[in-house]
């Protein structure tokens, strides 16, 4: 958190935030105990006021977890380690404190650990989407008006193994929306209408509840500040041995010509206005288990298919006030797909007391 210049305490003024948001499919694999998060959380290297995470399938969709009800020990486990490696350097600041004398300033003070602690604000499960947000301990105050919306738009259109789990909060004087998707899959032509569909049915049918006494946005676009984010599928319209050949000459700008995302977002027929930040990392999906290695050809009930790499993991946002500094992919081997992060900046009109 920095004040910015010119801006004196008990005057309203503008507070710069740096906000860590990441998507992750994790291909209904359950999280070891020993999972170490840190590369992924970034925790070693930068310091962030707030984390947004968004995770896909973190159980398998099978029917049984479709319709029945929700398998929460995994999203209590997935919540448990982003606890623990978030707060881990404060965790081991405390244990050295017991140990050894803190360090003193030439001015008799004791020296402040860089060490932060991060709460979790929100969490939310529907089926295999998981949101979970965490800001510092000392900015919950600030956060207000937390509210979920989930939205089923997979088999028949309603049911819930694919969809959005949409989460909204005010930060000072400003409100943010957090929209996880999982949309539809496929690699046939036209497939792409389907993901455009579910983005349209998300944006539509998601409404937060609000208190009479306030007057919060209930839809998506009139937030101040809106990221979408997901696997959002939209695969490489290319005849598979032509992206295989770039793929293995990792020829990427070739491929990004003919992503499918970019081309909707530029024939306004999805997302029109929103900003993705450039693609300079490989194809996000899809893995061999534990591999560096492409998987192009997936054994199924109706015998072999083939499966090209693409770009299913991505970040948008919408709104001023929200500056893009970071966006990359984690080398993180656990699933079928890399995670995928953006760094943002946000500034909030807040009372400085």
């Amino acid at each position: 958190m920095a004040l910015l210049d010119g801006v004196t305490y008990g005057q309203m003024g503008s507070v710069r935030y740096k906000m860590f948001v990441s998507t992750w499919n994790v291909g209904g694999i359950p999280p070891t105990d020993d999972l170490d998060l840190e590369d992924w959380l970034d925790t070693g290297k930068s310091s962030y006021d707030i984390y947004v995470l968004g995770f896909q399938e973190i159980v398998p969709l099978s029917t049984r977890n479709v319709l029945g009800p929700e398998k929460i020990q995994i999203s209590m486990k997935w919540k448990s380690l982003i606890g623990e490696t978030l707060n881990k350097y404060l965790h081991d600041r405390k244990r050295i404190q017991k140990c050894e004398p803190l360090e003193h300033h030439k001015d008799g003070h004791h020296k402040e650990s860089k060490a932060r602690e991060f709460r979790c604000v929100v969490s939310k499960q529907m089926v295999g989407i998981l949101v979970s947000v965490w800001v510092r301990k000392d900015l919950r105050n600030y956060i207000s008006n937390p509210r979920v919306s989930c939205i089923g738009c997979g088999i028949m259109g309603c049911l819930r193994n694919k969809g959005s789990v949409s989460v909204r909060f005010c930060l000072h004087e400003a409100s943010f929306c957090f929209v996880c998707c999982h949309l539809a899959s496929g690699g046939k032509e036209a497939d792409e209408m389907r993901r455009n569909s579910n983005v349209m049915d998300i944006l539509s049918r998601t409404c937060f509840s609000s208190d009479a006494s306030n007057d919060l946005p209930k839809k998506i676009l009139n937030h101040d500040r809106i990221v979408l984010f997901g696997d959002l599928n939209y695969r490489i319209s290319m005849p598979y041995a032509e992206t295989k050949t770039l793929v293995e000459q990792k020829q990427w700008n070739v491929l990004l010509d003919k992503d499918q995302l970019r081309f909707e977002l530029s024939e306004g027929r999805a997302l029109e206005g929103w900003n993705e930040g450039v693609i300079t990392f490989s194809p996000t999906y899809k893995y061999l288990p534990n591999s560096d290695e492409y998987c192009w050809h997936v054994h199924g009930r109706n015998g072999e298919r083939r499966r090209a790499p693409a770009w299913c993991d991505r970040i948008l946002w919408l709104g001023e006030g929200l500056k893009q500094k970071r966006y990359d992919r984690c080398e993180v081997k656990f699933s079928d797909h890399r995670p995928v992060r953006s760094i943002f900046t946000t500034e909030v009109d807040a009372l400085q007391i």
